[in-house]
């Protein structure tokens, strides 16, 4: 999911606020369920789809450069340009803080994820999240050439286990129950993610790098987008039930996806991509905080801070001579207000940015992913028989991902009451079906599916469930479908048009806080070019 624990860093979790907007209760027998329904504001974001016209401007701002989009993508295009020394800049946000899906809620008892919840150790071409991480005092020196990382910021053991059997097992990977076939293809399958993982290509670039842009193109790689994930392994001969259970894990973790509906290169870019170099821990360690990614997002809002206007809908977009003209109705006062911008970045996902460009076609070559999030507070952590509690835990026979312990970074000596993150894709339908599944069920339903499915994983939590906070995802994510990556429409809609720039993880095709970085990033830096600015790349 997607994405040594500790306790809040101070600061953290600027901007954060308490999943929704007060207490509900709901009762199915003879218990009684607080909780909240909350999720991006989709009534203010579907007034770009009616017809009711939005008021005239009634006062006019001047900036030279207008960010469009609060999520990491806005915000990391708003920090490149802080960081080249322009201050003459406005980010508008559609929601009323910024964030988009790496936001966080927190309660009495700890911060939490609404959405994406770690951080990989970044691989040596993610060169603008090594400075970042070294800005915010994660990466707290350097040893013979690599990265030290804050260890307090680093997932601590347990990380991860699986219920299979009965029976919690370190890992993600069922490794007790498995007949010789089972072992043979696992075996066979992860030699392959190993061989792509350590190719490069003539120009030394690697096969599947991360950022993706930096990934190598040759002809067999690039083949591997015209195919679904599930065919590449049936090609292979590769058909263990285990092998499969643990690929479409993977595929819904962070693609919200089938692996029959997923292409081959962003499967097999899921396992082979990650090469984290760091001087004080495993490539494959994750950085994490009780508010997930929500400790990025905020501490970079809390610098980014007098930049900002929230609960601005942008409705209207014109370029001519003299720039970009932008209409944005305020939510708060209902005035729309028109931002005259040198050049503008539009930090959005495609399905919004086609609203606002009409005639922009790329935007029907994407699709998202819907999802459920749940913060479930119980007074105790799980237990279970088996390996122990860990960070990450995921049950072999759920449909949901699992849950993480959000307070699982703590110094606590004692265990007391903590949140437990719980993560469900909408895989098993249509993304159109599943939002308006979001909209129609209600909360005391959607706690129903949580409350039953995590007694399911634990029993042991009888009892102890005090509260369930739902939140919706209507668009989490980009579903890299079969011939996204190299088809020529993701090239198309990442293209500059001076003074128009783009900027989004789904221009990647990989909703990753690393894609949703370089592309922000990389749209400042090409405005900042556009408009004369010096700055030096913080990207190559």
């Amino acid at each position: 999911m997607g994405i040594s624990r500790r306790a809040v860093v101070a600061g953290s979790l600027a901007g954060a606020t308490a999943l929704g907007a007060g207490v509900v209760l709901r009762t199915r027998g003879d218990e009684t369920i607080p909780g909240t329904l909350g999720g991006a504001d989709f009534k203010r974001g579907h007034k770009l789809r009616g017809a009711a016209p939005f008021p005239a401007p009634s006062r006019e701002l001047r900036t030279r450069v207008a960010i469009i989009g609060g999520g990491v993508a806005g915000l990391s295009a708003a920090w490149a340009l802080a960081d080249a020394g322009v201050s003459d800049f406005r980010l508008l946000e559609l929601e009323d803080r910024t964030g988009g899906n790496a936001r966080a809620g927190r309660n009495a008892i700890s911060a939490y994820p609404l959405g994406a919840h770690y951080l990989p150790i970044p691989n040596a071409e993610a060169k603008g999240v090594v400075r970042l991480l070294e800005q915010l005092g994660i990466i707290t020196g350097w040893q013979d050439g690599k990265p030290v990382f804050d260890a307090y910021q680093l997932v601590s053991d347990p990380d991860e286990r699986i219920l299979y059997l009965g029976k919690w097992q370190e890992g993600l990977v069922p490794a007790t129950g498995l007949d010789k076939r089972d072992r043979a293809d696992i075996a066979a399958f992860f030699a392959a993610m190993a061989t792509f993982r350590d190719r490069r290509d003539a120009q030394g670039r690697p096969a599947f790098a991360l950022p993706m842009e930096f990934s190598a193109r040759d002809a067999d790689l690039m083949a591997l987008d015209r195919v679904s994930f599930g065919q590449w392994l049936d090609a292979q001969g590769w058909h263990s039930p285990i092998l499969r259970g643990h690929v479409r894990y993977a595929c819904r973790d962070d693609y919200g996806t089938e692996p029959g509906e997923v292409s081959a290169w962003a499967g097999i870019h899921y396992f082979a991509s990650r090469r984290g170099v760091a001087a004080n821990c495993a490539p494959d360690t994750v950085l994490t905080w009780p508010e997930g990614n929500g400790h990025l997002v905020g501490r970079m809002a809390a610098r980014l801070q007098t930049y900002l206007d929230c609960a601005q809908l942008v409705h209207r977009i014109d370029t001519g001579p003299a720039g970009v003209m932008i209409d944005s109705l305020d939510a708060r006062s209902g005035e729309t207000v028109r931002v005259t911008a040198e050049a503008a970045i539009l930090a959005t996902p495609q399905f919004v940015t086609a609203r606002l460009l009409p005639g922009r076609a790329e935007g029907k070559d994407f699709g998202y992913a819907p999802w459920v999030v749940a913060a479930v507070s119980v007074d105790r952590p799980p237990e279970g028989p088996g390996t122990a509690v860990a960070w990450d835990n995921v049950s072999w026979t759920s449909a949901s991902l699992g849950y993480v312990v959000d307070t699982h970074q703590s110094l606590d000596a004692v265990p007391g009451a903590t949140v437990l993150s719980w993560y469900l894709p909408l895989s098993d339908m249509t993304p159109a079906t599943a939002r308006r599944l979001l909209l129609d069920r209600s909360l005391a339903e959607w706690q129903r599916i949580v409350r039953d499915d995590l007694l399911g994983m634990n029993p042991d939590l009888a009892g102890a469930i005090r509260r369930i906070d739902v939140w919706r995802w209507g668009h989490a994510m980009i579903r890299p479908v079969p011939g996204f990556f190299w088809s020529g429409a993701r090239e198309s809609a990442a293209a500059a048009q001076p003074p128009l720039f783009f900027a989004n993880s789904d221009l990647s095709g990989l909703s990753l806080f690393e894609e949703a970085h370089y592309r922000g990033t990389r749209a400042a830096e090409e405005a900042m070019a556009h408009l004369g600015i010096p700055h030096h790349s913080t990207l190559i």
